[in-house]
């Protein structure tokens, strides 16, 4: 582990973040994973697919 992660995570136990901001960061965290859901159980809509590439014809 890096000399700077333990000043990072001492920072962190001295000074925590407000309620507010864990709040926000949590809120964040569940919309992905709310749209990570939503793609893999529902399947994107058609119009944010993207076109199959053949590069069998590609000859430079």
């Amino acid at each position: 582990m890096n000399q700077r992660w333990l000043f990072r995570m001492a920072k962190l136990a001295k000074h925590p973040p407000s309620e507010g901001r864990v709040k926000f960061v949590l809120a964040i965290l569940a919309v992905c994973l709310i749209i990570a859901g939503v793609e893999r159980f529902i399947g994107l809509p058609e119009f944010l697919k993207l076109d199959p590439v053949s590069h069998r014809d590609y000859k430079p």
